[in-house]
């Protein structure tokens, strides 16, 4: 059974951080590009950051450059995602997708809220 798993979501103040984390089972979790998705209240998604199958090309968006890291651990069929400084408006709920030319699997989402 294909499936995505999301953890490492919670409650943290401004300028601290969370290390989220993708799992997949049941399918070639390495040889998909893995992005992570957010969804704030009353919004559209909004692509976070992306890397590609073999880890070496990684994307991001202009709103988490420089506090957001994405990077793969193959031995654990993961990808993390490290957010540091964090600010109010990264609040969202995080999407982890899987996809490649003829797939497109999704996660449940965690729930990231910044809050003093």
């Amino acid at each position: 059974q294909v499936q995505l798993v999301e953890s490492g979501g919670g409650l943290v103040q401004p300028g601290g951080s969370l290390r989220l984390s993708c799992t997949g089972f049941g399918f070639m979790f390495s040889n998909f590009v893995i992005s992570w998705v957010r969804q704030a209240p009353g919004e559209g998604r909004e692509l976070v950051a992306q890397i590609s199958s073999g880890g070496g090309t990684t994307n991001y968006a202009d709103s988490v450059k420089g506090r957001f890291t994405i990077s793969r651990d193959g031995a654990k069929n993961a990808v993390h995602l490290q957010m540091n400084n964090l600010k109010p408006e990264d609040t969202a709920v995080y999407y982890c997708n899987a996809g490649d030319r003829w797939r497109d699997y999704w996660g449940q989402g965690t729930q990231v809220t910044v809050s003093s």
